[in-house]
């Protein structure tokens, strides 16, 4: 059987799965996902086995330090899984739920009421945690999910899904509702890409290079973020001891996640004052400043900043600065650099707060906060499955309800339109 149509029939099976899922109760979706959590426990020995083969293969193929670190399954990795799926499983079920009431003047009684998505392709590099976190959101809000993990993770990735489908097997549920790719050719994703009567969704996770494939070449909506130029503006009168707190910690605390900081605006009236404290902290972290030419005046250890350096996504220890007038120009420069993630402003101005909140059009806007809080589980999400930075369907960080829609809903009591 051809690559095509294996795929092909993983998508349609996908499809006819996904009706089951959709009428499934919210217990036995919880049944399933606390059979995981403990049987990934349980198979730690036969998970970790796996995983070192595609630790070998990794290496005999020379690929990073980092790259390989996120590959490795440790039994920390093992915990987080599990206990990962206890977290979903505890969580409010979306799918039934009934909002937005309307009584119509002529008796009709308008409701949305959430829907499954239906079937929903992930495609991701490296990291074999995201076969179970990805597939337990997908469980809970009643979908049914096709995952393509990077070919470096494979034998991790489908001893992952194994456990997956036996649990949804003895539940009395279609093993089909969780799908892993079987084989490691790249022509897979085009032939999952092209999927479009059967799957509803694709959610690319991964680098720039990835995601930007993924969007050229699918036939299917995709939900998406190409990075994460984060940016913190340090506002003229802010509390300069905090806006330190916050940018240290927006840059140092993961450097190589899409929510770290990767520009720190400052206005020229604190300036002065901010930036020599805060450059010897970030010394201290190792962190490397690239600056504008007023940032270098101010701090001349600081590398001159490039043309280059402003809509970078680092993902290291450095971080660029500037120096800007005011907070128009803050925002001009947001608007031109950045990329729909994540702003932060530090002030102490309430209107000026208010207004950046309403103009910056990222998908998370803060107020004296750090922007490593646009995560799921910080925002309450309980967990997520990615962070949109495209507006439909969905925007900014994906938990459960957005891994469902609405369909409308209507009561009568026998009226015809005239």
């Amino acid at each position: 059987m051809s690559v095509e149509t294996t795929i092909t029939e993983i998508a349609r099976s996908a499809r006819t799965a996904s009706r089951d899922m959709a009428k499934c109760p919210t217990a036995k979706k919880d049944e399933v996902l606390l059979k995981v959590a403990d049987e990934i426990i349980n198979q730690t020995k036969h998970i970790k086995k796996e995983n070192k083969k595609d630790l070998s293969h990794a290496k005999k193929a020379g690929l990073s330090s980092a790259f390989i670190d996120r590959l490795a399954i440790s039994d920390s990795t093992i915990k987080s899984m599990s206990d990962g799926l206890k977290e979903v499983a505890a969580l409010e079920d979306p799918v039934g739920s009934v909002s937005r009431t309307l009584m119509r003047p002529n008796g009709l009684q308008v409701s949305r009421m959430r829907i499954p998505l239906g079937v929903i392709g992930i495609i991701y590099e490296s990291r074999p945690n995201v076969t179970v976190d990805a597939a337990g959101l997908c469980l809970k809000a009643g979908n049914a999910v096709i995952l393509r993990g990077g070919s470096e993770s494979f034998c991790s990735n489908q001893a992952l899904a194994g456990i997956i489908k036996k649990a949804l097997k003895e539940s009395g549920l279609p093993e089909e509702a969780v799908q892993t790719v079987p084989v490691r050719e790249r022509i897979a994703v085009n032939a999952l890409l092209s999927q479009e009567e059967y799957i509803d969704l694709i959610i690319p996770r991964g680098g720039e290079g990835l995601i930007r494939f993924v969007v050229e070449n699918s036939k299917i909506p995709v939900l998406k973020h190409y990075k994460g130029v984060c940016h913190v503006y340090v506002d003229d009168g802010a509390d300069l001891g905090m806006a330190g707190k916050i940018c240290f910690n927006a840059k140092v605390q993961r450097p190589g996640v899409c929510n770290a900081m990767e520009t720190m605006l400052v206005h020229r009236g604190v300036a002065k004052a901010f930036l020599p404290g805060i450059a010897k902290e970030f010394a201290r972290a190792g962190v490397e400043i690239r600056g504008c030419p007023k940032t270098c005046r101010i701090l001349p250890m600081a590398n001159k900043a490039t043309e280059e350096d402003w809509p970078a996504e680092f993902l290291d220890l450095v971080v660029a600065v500037r120096v800007v007038d005011d907070m128009d120009q803050a925002i001009g420069h947001i608007e031109k650099y950045g990329s729909n993630h994540t702003e932060s402003i530090v002030t102490s101005d309430y209107s000026r707060a208010r207004r950046f909140l309403r103009e910056i059009g990222s998908s998370v806007v803060l107020v004296n906060a750090s922007t490593r809080f646009n995560d799921g589980g910080q925002l309450g999400l309980g967990a997520e499955i990615g962070i949109s930075t495209s507006k439909l369907h969905a925007f900014g960080p994906m938990g459960l309800e957005e891994l469902t829609t609405t369909k409308f809903i209507v009561f009568g009591d026998g009226q015809v339109r005239e």
